[in-house]
């Protein structure tokens, strides 16, 4: 079996590096194409180093441009590329310009397309992800699922009708924290060099365009931060569009800013965090892999069950509504009694779901 994945966004180095892991071990052949999306070191190459991600066979750099420009000139390179390796399945993770623009190169010319994260839906369709992962799953021969609210989105839209496999396979990004917060313990020192104290900062990232794009959104998130970081300091890796944003608008903030940060990193900062304020859709699932509660700088989210017990507390960008969910998880004891992701086996349950049904 040859597999060409498409990668090309932080989460999905995450993604794919457990994936990945298990192809190797079952000798499912895979060949990476890294669309160029994020691409400093910071975001990107640092990611493939402390993984150990594959070398991409092929890099498009393709990255900075307009949502159209971007997606089009990915779908162009893509197809050249499978015209050439010929696979037996595209599989792409997510809902990025790079997860839609690989699915469209491969339905286009036949190549059947694997989606890991199928059937999130934030119900928002000014949000390109939204338009991403909806056009993605339709176009897709196989739906690996991570939760069972997953599943109830595709049949209610029809999904089953549309003679495609469905699959509940668990959240790879599961595996991906239980694999390397072992790793993180032992190589990252980011505490000591930030001089931060266990369970005495918030981690906060701010990147979603819907937040970074709206002028007043943004204006009224950096004032709720600050008034925050009065009563407990945040730290907040900040993403490149984000600082062009806010120093295109002159917004000041006291909230310590510091560069992205590398995934081991970023473990350590979110299972040492009192509590985790974010509008990154991975972020919010990895504060409940840590034991951490998360306020939501959406409206909305992918992650129901996660709001629906308790976990997770949706904001906005309201300050009267961030404050008062601060005030409530504070000092609120987390006790994770739910198993929402699979346990950590998701990446094993695809790789042997392919083999069974398709090798």
């Amino acid at each position: 079996m040859k597999i060409v994945t498409i990668i090309g966004a932080r989460p999905q180095f995450i993604k794919a590096a457990v994936v990945s892991k298990v192809f190797q071990e079952k000798n499912i052949q895979e060949i990476l194409i890294h669309t160029g999306q994020h691409f400093d070191q910071n975001m990107s190459q640092i990611f493939f180093e402390e993984m150990g991600i594959p070398t991409p066979n092929y890099n498009l750099h393709i990255h900075g441009l307009s949502h159209g420009a971007m997606t089009g000139q990915m779908l162009e390179k893509t197809e050249a590329i499978l015209l050439e390796e010929r696979p037996d399945f595209v599989l792409v993770y997510g809902d990025t310009n790079s997860t839609l623009a690989g699915a469209l190169a491969a339905a286009k010319i036949h190549i059947p397309v694997i989606h890991i994260e199928a059937g999130l839906r934030s119900f928002n369709m000014a949000m390109p992800e939204e338009i991403n992962r909806i056009l993605t799953d339709r176009i897709s021969k196989i739906l690996f699922c991570p939760t069972e609210a997953a599943i109830y989105n595709l049949n209610q839209e029809g999904f089953a009708k549309h003679g495609i496999d469905i699959v509940n396979c668990g959240d790879v990004m599961e595996d991906s924290a239980l694999l390397f917060n072992e790793i993180a313990q032992k190589k990252s020192n980011i505490l000591e060099q930030l001089n931060l104290v266990s369970g005495y900062y918030i981690l906060t990232t701010i990147h979603r365009a819907e937040n970074t794009d709206n002028e007043q959104k943004l204006i009224n998130l950096f004032k709720s931060l600050d008034d925050i970081n009065l009563k407990c300091p945040l730290i907040l890796p900040l993403h490149p569009r984000t600082a062009a944003k806010v120093k295109q608008l002159g917004i000041e903030t006291k909230v310590r800013i510091i560069e992205p940060v590398g995934y081991l990193d970023m473990t350590i900062l979110t299972s040492n965090a009192r509590l985790i304020m974010t509008d990154s859709g991975g972020l919010q699932k990895e504060a409940f892999f840590f034991n951490k509660f998360c306020i939501t700088l959406r409206e909305e989210t992918e992650w129901v069950e996660l709001v629906e017990n308790g976990y997770n507390h949706l904001a906005g960008c309201n300050p009267e509504k961030i404050a008062n969910a601060f005030e409530a998880l504070k000092d609120k004891t987390f006790v994770k009694d739910h198993n929402f992701y699979g346990g950590g086996k998701a990446s094993l349950n695809i790789a042997n779901y392919l083999l069974e049904n398709y090798g």
